[in-house]
């Protein structure tokens, strides 16, 4: 018996929801609106937008929250660089750089001055062990803010030493030589 009032209910919800599809039946005007007023002296404010939402909660460290506002952003503004940028940065910050890098990677298709994107696609290359990739992302970003920025040269610098690590790494590798045994086969052999 309570499963059928369950369900009744639910059926009822559902057409009542769907019977106002459609037609803009969800805004309402000033006057339709119901409920009580206000408490006296609320001020009127406009809603924030959702890209300083998204910024807020990033500073918050609610990045899931910073992309859902960064998303609504970019559906009420349209595809921007930046809302393409930011929803990169809440993706790097959540560990998802494969997504990251593709909204980074369309962001700068988009405006390829975007120091922001530039330097987040760095550390996410970095993160993704492509060093020289990374190095070369730095140093546009580096290049935009005319070496005005801590964050972006010791980012450059990290690079930097990345690289010469791992060809250092490289080069040790290559001090060997094939030498032939027997039928064919080969050997590695140190210098």
């Amino acid at each position: 018996m309570k499963h059928t009032i369950t369900a009744a209910i639910a059926a009822v919800s559902l057409l009542l929801t769907l019977s106002g599809c459609g037609d803009g039946a969800y805004t309402l005007s000033e006057g339709e609106r119901v409920g009580p007023p206000p408490p006296i002296g609320t001020p009127r404010v406009e809603a924030v937008d959702g890209m300083t939402v998204g910024d807020r909660l990033m500073e918050a460290g609610e990045f899931e929250l910073a992309l859902a506002s960064y998303r609504r952003a970019a559906a009420e503004e349209g595809i921007t660089a930046e809302t393409l940028s930011a929803m990169g940065s809440a993706n790097l910050k959540l560990g998802r750089l494969h997504q990251a890098k593709t909204l980074l990677d369309r962001a700068l298709e988009l405006d390829d001055k975007s120091v922001s994107a530039w330097n987040n696609l760095g550390v996410i290359l970095m993160n993704l062990n492509e060093a020289q990739q990374a190095r070369s992302a730095f140093r546009v970003a580096f290049g935009l803010v005319n070496g005005d920025s801590d964050l972006i040269r010791d980012n450059l610098i990290l690079a930097e030493e990345l690289v010469r690590t791992q060809r250092a790494e490289t080069a040790d590798l290559s001090d060997f030589r094939l030498v032939r045994y027997g039928n064919g086969s080969y050997y590695l052999v140190g210098n």
